[in-house]
């Protein structure tokens, strides 16, 4: 037995990590030579004060918090906290605490995770400075859509237009013209009718205005319709969300994934439904776009641009996008972002 006790008081001594025996008063009734090391005090003034008086600021309340779990027989397993050293600064601990009552003693362990944390902090920071680099880029490509969106609307639109009021104007002011030349100034007018026509549905690809104008369900109830008249596949729009709670980022994302999506489903799906959904679920908001077309397995797709893109999209806005689908059982795409 003392053979033993001599063992667990050398490996007491020798680990790197962290190891104290706590009362139920908050102080340390023994610290290894760790923690004296780590935290930079000595060992006198470690015993002599309550253990909370090390701990961060912010971290007191969450840390009492454990210790009372702890009292109560709840195991402390992977538990973090700052500790404040002796020369201001802090370290990162992580500790595995266990309480034995009939010695009224606390027995912990704790791993110095200062560096993880701070890579972690770094690794953060650069996923923000990136992603801040990010939604620049995507807000200057929507505005130069915008501004060709405009030009197109604008410019050609008119243009067209003017050019269909003048091949009016001819069948109307020449009555005296040939059959043939008739028809072909009918034609003409037709034509010029469809290319106005094909200028705004452009326009609105490039740049839906409407987002802005009329609100997210309104575009996407409008883009519905719109792919069901112009490939003959039932599409329907639901709105179970408030749309108050997206930020406009958020919407213009939204409606690009289904642009995405619904251009897939025309190339691709050989559907004869689509049905696109914005829902409320679990503090956020989910978008659905469904279809029952012939499907794919998704994992041989991965490279492709427009599930690529999509993804991307997702990841820019923080969320999380899933594709379901198999052979010959349609596709089911989900994007969850958090409010």
């Amino acid at each position: 037995m003392e053979d033993f006790q001599l063992k667990v008081s050398t490996f007491f001594e020798m680990t790197p990590d962290l190891v104290c025996i706590a009362g139920r008063n908050g102080f340390f009734k023994k610290v290894n030579k760790s923690v004296q090391d780590t935290l930079g005090y000595t060992l006198d003034e470690l015993l002599s004060r309550p253990i909370d008086s090390f701990v961060y600021e912010e971290d007191k309340e969450i840390t009492r918090q454990s210790r009372v779990n702890v009292l109560n027989g709840t195991n402390l397993l992977n538990f973090e906290n700052r500790y404040v050293k002796k020369d201001g600064s802090l370290v990162w601990l992580e500790w595995t605490s266990i309480y034995f009552a009939d010695d009224e003693v606390v027995f912990g362990i704790a791993k110095d995770i200062t560096e993880k944390k701070n890579s972690q902090k770094e690794i953060a920071h650069k996923f923000e400075k990136f992603k801040g680099l990010a939604n620049h880029f995507k807000t200057s490509i929507e505005q130069d859509r915008k501004y060709l969106a405009s030009e197109l609307h604008e410019e050609l639109a008119q243009l067209a237009s003017v050019v269909k009021m003048d091949v009016d104007w001819i069948g109307l002011k020449e009555p005296n013209l040939s059959e043939a030349s008739k028809k072909r100034i009918q034609h003409a007018s037709l034509i010029s009718e469809l290319l106005i026509n094909t200028i705004r549905r452009i326009t609105f690809s490039i740049s839906p205005t409407l987002i802005e104008e009329s609100g997210l369900d309104a575009t996407l109830e409008f883009h519905s319709k719109e792919f069901s008249i112009l490939n003959g596949i039932d599409c329907v729009f639901e709105n179970n969300h408030n749309e108050a709670n997206l930020p406009l980022e958020i919407k213009i994302d939204f409606f690009r994934i289904c642009q995405e999506a619904l251009s897939n489903i025309m190339y691709h799906a050989s559907a004869n439904k689509v049905k696109i959904s914005l829902d409320e679920k679990n503090g956020g908001t989910l978008l659905t776009i469904e279809d029952d077309g012939k499907g794919f397995i998704p994992e041989t797709r991965e490279q492709y641009a427009g599930l690529s893109s999509m993804r991307e999209r997702a990841a820019s806005i923080n969320g999380v996008l899933t594709i379901d689908s198999q052979p010959g059982r349609g596709t089911c795409i989900t994007v969850f972002v958090k409010h």
